[in-house]
């Protein structure tokens, strides 16, 4: 039973500010988590059976952790693209990189990116 005599409470309006935290902390939240740049693809084909055939001298690039390796030899990174110029005859020929055990990805990816910055076109991956 109500009272005619009580005194009415005047209604309160909701606040917006916990809906703004909310919105804001949303808005932080897709700006941290979302990707900005775009991904560099790097085309490297794996070796299989098919395909076309290997031809001219040995250009087996042995990748590991700390050294690089031409042929079973030794080599430093700046002087790989001259020593592998004495074995090619155009910028077409296969090079083939195999990454030795601990070697990582991060060092085979900027051994042919070095590659292919010095100008050879086919370099190929084998496990």
């Amino acid at each position: 039973m109500l009272l005619d005599n009580a005194p009415r409470r005047a209604r309160r309006r909701p606040s917006l500010t916990p809906m703004i935290d909310v919105v804001f902390l949303l808005l932080v939240f897709f700006m941290l988590a979302s990707r900005f740049g775009l991904d560099a693809a790097l085309r490297l084909p794996l070796a299989s059976g098919g395909g076309t055939a290997y031809d001219g001298p040995p250009r087996l690039v042995s990748v590991a952790p700390e050294t690089l390796a031409l042929n079973g030899q030794p080599v430093a990174i700046d002087a790989l693209a001259a020593r592998l110029a004495q074995l090619t005859q155009a910028p077409g020929d296969i090079i083939v990189l195999r990454p030795a055990d601990g070697a990582t990805l991060q060092r085979v990816v900027a051994v042919a990116d070095a590659l292919r910055q010095a100008g050879f076109a086919r370099v190929v991956l084998i496990e």
